[in-house]
């Protein structure tokens, strides 16, 4: 190995602190050098590690590293250490590489903007923040990078802060996350709590039908069906899966390239990668596992619905990432986590590449992206144009594209699982055909998106369609390398089918790497492999073929009679169901309601006039009494003197209470006895009130008295005591209780 590996997120997070610090001091050239090198450097360390550091020991576990002790408490013992296995290593090649072509084209995209060094700040921020994630041997560490991650995001998305528009947009993405992260923390606490330990390895290797995981806990369920279901809200939170996919639409606000980076390499893809990584805890819970699957297979296709009518260039890309995290989402939770794995790698090449593209398209229209009014952009930008039309058929599943052998694998899967037993067996044949339906919708989308942007006539204004140009070699370079990716990145996840024809026997190439991570890969008949390549191809090029029925060279009359004969249901696709108004209405709304009262109740209130504003008109009365006090008078002094003589003379004269007042009854005769040491001095007089009519019933000197009641009941005695010389007194009362 080249190096250690706390390098490997070390190096973007130099670069990242460095450039916030001291980054406007540089000059542009020096601030891209710092940012594009270090993550580039990682890249290298990675794949160091991936292809020479990582082979011999991948079956024993991969390559550990202790950084330091982190902390220690009790039982507690938490490290900072790394490991790379084949699941974390594959990830990091993902997140550095694809990190890294995506700084290179910034360079081209962000030549302008005035905060140049702190745009790239934050790209490196986010990419040390997901190393940190993937590489954590252990779940404290991991959620550090997690975290890391959530405001790398926060800071990206509203990088644009002076338009309120993308300052909300960083705020929704930071907030919905936050639900996913208390999800995340609860499934952390109930590991712990059944296993002693936050090491995952320890975790994973606790993970066995008698251990304390599969102990019922709520409802019956077991500890990991819990604790699966828990991170599993997190993983919806950073992956965008239903109900918290809103945020992920409205990320578009920042700028291209971090629209890219989030969306191709790091925090989407968070998710899908927590639950390959904890693998074993829901094999050990299949019903976690079917509500991780339903979940996916119904987020693929609402999400490919909402795309259907989408006009903003990013915004289809976005519902398409919601789409196809959804995919993964079913490989995982169909106990094909290679499957899953093998459509996030993938993605992120071909989906990155659309992502760029878009920058590219918008560069060229003086930063429009609405795509009714482009059109025609083949001709005019064709680099863009052949690196989509790659990227566009991977995603839309043809054959040979990297997209085409990922999704089968993931159908695959779900039609041959048999991971949830009986009881919940309809679940993987659900998902496949849910999935397939998806699959339409993404290449119908897809083409529309193809054929409104790049064929038939420009509907852009004279001084727009003026301006159009390609981009320069800084953003076509990657554009050119992540086209290469989406077309060949499949081959390393050949089936068995294809690889039979070949006179190779066995899994595929990335499913025999991942197994020691994730576990063996699913066993599929080389005949339902067939099956599915063809129903998927069938569906991509259907998808296209209407796609250009409807939009080929521009909108056709079939999309416009469509339009006018469903003019509702295309408004209310178009407003995306109109689920971010529903969540306003019955959460937003509501809680702004309650967050002004309790502002004005508690804030104003409670804190500002009782707790703080009573304290100054205490501190003011005070102050005024004193005054009062301090007038000059003399006469005003030895009356205040004589007065509080008179207080403190008359409470040292008060007699003092007794140490100890016992009451004895015997039959209807109660004797009460004050024990105490003044009644020596002869000073006290004491009397007593046996039957609560205001007279003494016995009064003297002495501290006892006997009284004969007339029958049972409950009596009140009140006693006093009073000192001769003062004339000052002290009261009691004591409860008697007379029996029969």
């Amino acid at each position: 190995m080249l190096s250690h590996l706390y390098m490997i997120p070390l190096l973007p997070l130099l670069g990242a602190a460095y450039l916030i610090l001291a980054g406007r001091r540089h000059s542009r050239s020096v601030v891209q050098a710092i940012a594009i090198l270090t993550v580039f450097a990682s890249c290298v360390i990675s794949l160091d590690a991936f292809f020479f550091g990582l082979p011999p020991v991948v079956h024993a576990g991969g390559i550990s590293e202790l950084v330091y002790a982190w902390f220690s408490g009790g039982s507690v013992n938490v490290d900072l250490s790394l490991r790379m296995d084949a699941l974390s290593g594959l990830m990091c090649l993902v997140v550095t590489f694809i990190g890294t072509l995506i700084h290179v084209y910034s360079v081209g995209y962000m030549a302008h903007d005035e905060d140049y060094a702190r745009f790239f700040a934050y790209l490196n921020l986010f990419c040390g923040a997901m190393l940190i994630l993937v590489l954590g041997d252990s779940l404290p560490v991991a959620f550090i990078g997690w975290e890391g991650v959530g405001l790398a995001s926060y800071l990206l998305i509203g990088f644009w802060y002076k338009e309120q528009a993308n300052a909300s947009a960083g705020k929704k993405a930071f907030i919905v996350n936050r639900i996913g992260d208390f999800g995340f923390l609860i499934g952390m606490f109930l590991l712990f709590r059944a296993t002693g330990t936050l090491d995952i390895p320890a975790i994973l290797g606790s993970a066995h039908p008698g251990s304390g995981l599969a102990a019922p806990l709520w409802l019956g369920q077991p500890v990991a069906f819990w604790a699966g279901v828990f991170l599993f809200l997190g993983a919806a939170g950073k992956s965008a899966q239903i109900p918290l996919y809103v945020w992920l639409p409205d990320a578009m606000a920042g700028p291209t390239p971090v629209s890219a980076l989030i969306h191709a390499a790091t925090m989407v893809t968070a998710g899908v990668y927590l639950v390959a990584r904890m693998s074993a805890i829901y094999m050990l819970a299949p019903a976690a596992l079917a509500i991780v699957a339903v979940v996916g297979a119904f987020t693929a296709l609402f999400a490919a619905l909402i795309g259907f009518a989408q006009n903003d260039f990013k915004k289809v890309l976005a519902y398409s990432t919601v789409s196809q995290l959804g995919f993964m989402f079913v490989g995982v939770g169909t106990g094909n986590f290679a499957g899953g794995i093998f459509h996030l790698f993938t993605h992120a090449f071909f989906k990155a590449g659309l992502f760029l593209c878009a920058g590219s398209v918008m560069h060229a229209m003086s930063g429009s992206g609405d795509i009714t009014k482009m059109g025609g952009l083949a001709k005019r930008l064709p680099w863009t144009t052949r690196v989509f039309q790659i990227c566009w058929l991977a995603i839309c599943g043809v054959p040979i594209f990297s997209g085409f052998f990922s999704k089968d694998a993931i159908l695959d899967g779900a039609f041959a699982t048999e991971v949830y037993g009986h009881g919940l067996g309809w679940v993987g044949p659900l998902v496949g055909a849910i999935l397939l339906v998806a699959a339409l919708g993404t290449a119908f989308y897809m083409s529309r998106l193809y054929f409104l942007v790049f064929s038939g006539a420009c509907r852009a204004d004279e001084q727009t369609q003026h301006h159009i140009h390609e981009s320069p070699i800084s953003m076509v370079f990657p554009l050119v390398v992540l086209a290469a990716g989406a077309l060949l990145a499949g081959f390393a996840g050949i089936p068995p089918a294809i690889r039979a024809l070949f006179g190779k026997h066995g899994e595929s190439t990335l499913a025999v790497w991942l197994a020691p991570a994730v576990g063996a890969p699913l066993e599929v008949a080389h005949r339902s492999e067939w099956m599915t390549m063809g129903f998927s191809t069938v569906i991509a090029l259907a998808g296209i073929g209407l796609g250009y029925l409807f939009f080929g060279g521009g909108y056709r009359a079939p999309a416009h009679a469509f339009a006018r004969k469903v003019p509702r249901l295309v408004s209310l696709v178009r407003d995306k169901f109109r689920i971010d108004e529903l969540y306003g209405a019955i959460i937003v709304r509501p809680l702004q309601i309650l967050c002004r009262y309790l502002f004005l109740i508690v804030d104003r209130v409670l804190i500002d006039k009782i707790l703080i504003g009573g304290w100054a008109f205490a501190a003011d009365l005070g102050g005024r009494i004193c005054r009062f006090l301090q007038a000059g008078d003399v006469q005003r002094y030895l009356a205040a003197f004589v007065i509080g003589l008179a207080v403190l003379v008359w409470f040292a004269a008060r007699p003092a209470a007794p140490q100890e007042v016992q009451v004895a009854v015997e039959g209807h005769v109660a004797r009460v006895t004050l024990v105490d040491p003044e009644a020596a001095s002869g000073n006290l007089k004491y009397s007593f009130d046996f039957d609560g009519d205001g007279t003494p019933d016995r009064e003297g000197t002495s501290p006892t008295a006997l009284w004969l009641y007339g029958g049972p009941a409950r009596y009140t005695v009140d006693i006093t005591i009073e000192d001769i010389r003062w004339h000052t007194r002290r009261t009691l009362k004591r409860e008697i209780e007379v029996g029969p």
